[in-house]
Parts: C-alpha cells; sequence; structure tokens
C-alpha cells in the first residue's frame, strides 16, 4: 500500500485514528456496524474505513449511536443553514407531493422560478443556469463549456486546488492525492502557483497574477482558468487587489475565469457569493454543496448570456437536470438566508471569531497563523523554533476535540479548518472554542 498523502481532509489510516476507535468506540452495535460498512464498502482514502456511526443530525450538531453529540465544524460543506433545516423539509415534503421528478424533455415551475431567483441575485449579465447533482459534474460542464465557448482546449488552474473528483476534475485539479495512480490526465491543463498568504511560492502575491499572464502569453490557446474565490481547504484569501488584477488579465486575453464556489457560496464568507467581497465577477460561476441544503444533491453553473452557445452540446444531460426536488431545496435555503438574516448574523460572528482565535493563538504558540472571513477559518500549526507544519500535533488535536464533542478537518496535514453552520449560536460558537483551547492543552 502506498504512503498516504496528507492534503484533503484527515487520514482514516493513521495510528492516531486506530488509537481514537480503541478508546470511544465501545458500543457493540457501532462496532458491529463500523465492521459491516468496512466489509461491503470499497476502501478509499478519507472515506471508508470510517470513523463512527451517526444517528440523528440537527442545526450544528450531528449524533452518534450511543447518543454522543459532536458539534460540526465540518458537514462536507453541505451545512450553510444547518441540518435537517424545518424550513427546508417542509418545501421537499411539499413538493414531494406536487411533482417528485420531471424528465428531461420537460420543464418544471420549481426549477424555472430558482432559476429567476438564483440569477436575480447575481450581477446583470450572470443570467443563465445549468443544474446537477452535484458540483463535480457543474465544474464539468463548466470546462466544456469554456471550450465551446472560446474555440480553446487549454485550462489553468492552481497547485493544490481541488474542484472535484471525477477524471476530468481531477485533471483541472491540483491535489495529488487525487491523481495518484489514474495514469494519463486531460490534456491541456497547466497550474500555477497560488497566491498563498502563508508558506505561498511567490513572497508577493501579485507575482502569482504576473505568472498567470506570464503563462497564458507564453504557451497561447488558453480557453479558462479555474479557481476558488477562496481557498476553502485550508482557509488562503488572496487581497482585492489580487482579484483585480486576475480579471483585468483574464479580460485582456479572453480568457474565462470560471470561479469555483461550491463549498463557500451562500453566505459562508459573509456575502452570499465570495466574489462579492472581491468586487470582480466571474465570466462562468460554480455552485452546489450547500445548494441543496444538506439534503438533496443539487449543484448549478451559472454563466452570461452570450455564452449560450451550446445549443447542439449536451453539456449535462443529467438524469436530475431540472430536479425540482433539488430546486426546491435551493429556493428554500435561499429564502431562509434572506429571511433569518443570516449575512449580518455571520459578518457579527467573523468578529467575534478573529477575537477569539487570536487570543488562542497568543496563548498557544504552535498556531503560526489565524485566518478567515465570515464563518470560515483556519488555524495553521508550526514548531515555534523551526517553523516546520505541526502535522502530528494537529491530527493529535482533532481526535482531542472528537473526544471532547467537536469535529473539523484537517487540510494540508496542518491546518485545522473550522467551517460551523451558518446558524450556529454564539453559546455553541463559544463551546466549539472553550473545547479547542482544551485540546491545545492537552498537548503540554
Amino acid at each position: 500500500m502506498s504512503e498516504v498523502l496528507k492534503t484533503e481532509g484527515d487520514v482514516n489510516l493513521s495510528k492516531e485514528r486506530k488509537l481514537w476507535q480503541q478508546r470511544n468506540v465501545t458500543d457493540e452495535e457501532t462496532k458491529a456496524l463500523l465492521k459491516e460498512d468496512s466489509k461491503v464498502f470499497l476502501h478509499q482514502a478519507m472515506s471508508t474505513p470510517c470513523l463512527d456511526v451517526l444517528n440523528a443530525c440537527s442545526d450544528a450538531v450531528i449524533e452518534n449511536l450511543e447518543g454522543k453529540a459532536y458539534l460540526d465544524f465540518h458537514g462536507n460543506n453541505v451545512h450553510q443553514i444547518g441540518f435537517s433545516n424545518p424550513h427546508v423539509i417542509d418545501k421537499i415534503k411539499n413538493q414531494l407531493d406536487e411533482l417528485s421528478f420531471s424528465t428531461r424533455r420537460y420543464t418544471n415551475k420549481t426549477a424555472v422560478n430558482f432559476a429567476n431567483t438564483l440569477t436575480a441575485l447575481l450581477p446583470k449579465g450572470l443570467d443563465r443556469v445549468l443544474f446537477a447533482p452535484g458540483g463535480t459534474s457543474v465544474v464539468s460542464m463548466a470546462l466544456k463549456l469554456a471550450r465551446v465557448v472560446t474555440g480553446k482546449h487549454k485550462v489553468i488552474s492552481y497547485w493544490d486546488s481541488f474542484h472535484g473528483a471525477s477524471l476530468d476534475a481531477i485533471s483541472a485539479g491540483g491535489e495529488a492525492v487525487f491523481r495518484q495512480h489514474m495514469g494519463p490526465m486531460m490534456p491541456g491543463v497547466l497550474r500555477i502557483p497560488p497566491p498563498m498568504n502563508t508558506g505561498g511560492f511567490f513572497e508577493d502575491e501579485m507575482k502569482s497574477a504576473d505568472y498567470l499572464e506570464y503563462v497564458i502569453e507564453k504557451e497561447g490557446e488558453i480557453g479558462a482558468f479555474i479557481a476558488e474565490t477562496v481557498r476553502n481547504t485550508d482557509v488562503q484569501i488572496p487581497s482585492t487587489a489580487y482579484w483585480k488584477r486576475i480579471r483585468e488579465i483574464c479580460t485582456k486575453h479572453n480568457v474565462l475565469l470560471i470561479l469555483d464556489e461550491i463549498p463557500i457560496a451562500l453566505g459562508r464568507t459573509g456575502k452570499m457569493f465570495a466574489f462579492e467581497n472581491f468586487e470582480i465577477e466571474p465570466d462562468i460561476l460554480c455552485l452546489g454543496k450547500g445548494l441543496g441544503g444538506g439534503i438533496i444533491p443539487f449543484a448549478a453553473m451559472v454563466c452570461r448570456e452570450e455564452h449560450n452557445v451550446a445549443q447542439d452540446i449536451s453539456l449535462g444531460h443529467f438524469t436530475h437536470e431540472k430536479s425540482p426536488l433539488g430546486s426546491a431545496a435551493a429556493q428554500a435555503v435561499l429564502s431562509f438566508i434572506e429571511d433569518e438574516n443570516i449575512l449580518q448574523k455571520v459578518n457579527d460572528d467573523a468578529i467575534f471569531m478573529q477575537n477569539e482565535l487570536e487570543a488562542l493563538k497568543h496563548k498557544y504558540p504552535i498556531i503560526s497563523h489565524v485566518r478567515g472571513m465570515g464563518l470560515l477559518w483556519g488555524l495553521e500549526l508550526g514548531d515555534p523554533i523551526t517553523k516546520a507544519p505541526a502535522m502530528e500535533e494537529a491530527e493529535k488535536i482533532m481526535y482531542n476535540c472528537l473526544t471532547l464533542g467537536m469535529s473539523f478537518k484537517v487540510s494540508q496535514g496542518h491546518v485545522l479548518q473550522l467551517s460551523p453552520p451558518l446558524t450556529i449560536s454564539r453559546a455553541q460558537l463559544q463551546k466549539a472554542l472553550d473545547i479547542l483551547d482544551s485540546a491545545f492543552s492537552l498537548l503540554n
């Protein structure tokens, strides 16, 4: 068995994982289910074998079979408005009674209404949509559309980026853990160093932008640049100046700017869409994850009117293309965010989190950087003397937190990524911070 690369998520075959399960998984029914799960499901990194068995989920909390509750600061990025949101569930139930499925030959009012609701929230001109069952499929459609619109097949992305797990998506992405053993990838993909504000290839993020233009000019035939507006996994946040320069470069060279906001849109960064924080607009926008309310797999690609030029091509052609259930869930998500003033809450919570996490950093020197916006935060851990990434400590802290009732993921092996539901209460945020404090203290 080859070495497991510590990049996206925690490692499910590590020594720490086994130790945690030995100490914490004592229920016989749980053990039996984990054994059966491991027997029947194909094993893969960051998935099966599994950690525990869930029995319930509600708002910011997941609960295992024994009744132990975890505050979920991971949620696979689908829990913007919390788990089992009653508003979303009611709308899905109503839709089930009215129209549960729509075949591709027909449309339905729920899908049309949601498409209009979504585009009304976006800048003028971003008014054409396609739906799909998941974010990876949306990225696939975006890459296809860029080829059709530009007539060019080459695409640029960042090293260490993630845009989905299908063969075309991992070809465009930059995380090695998804490409190892896969053989030849989709041709025409070039990768550049990301504008990371800590530990990056470039000391100045604007040099990353300059390098993008250099590659476009030297390579030629570049049709698209795909990037997360804010990198979700380890919370890397470029500046507004950087994104304005990227937009300028793409426009100058007729390169479509594809922004992947599948995990970070819908209020996560304090705005409905992350790009609104940076005074730019994409040519193609990819949405997913929480769009289905954490219940229905649902995603969307939005593009400009002038890109409606693929009438003779099936960009998606998915069985659930205009899913009335997915559309009903997504409509409910957007209305809940607006009706409950979630964006204002997130921005208020961001100030609280910034202050509390900076205080934690001051208390524990192993925290080398705190960065975030809205309710997306990263704690980067490094040895205070050597500055080397503190990977073992990061994993220990994660399992300490799990023992104490808090779940999150570790990214890049040494970044604690904190991404709670946007509906989380201030008391729950404080409880989570107290758990983090205790978990750090246990290292000593």
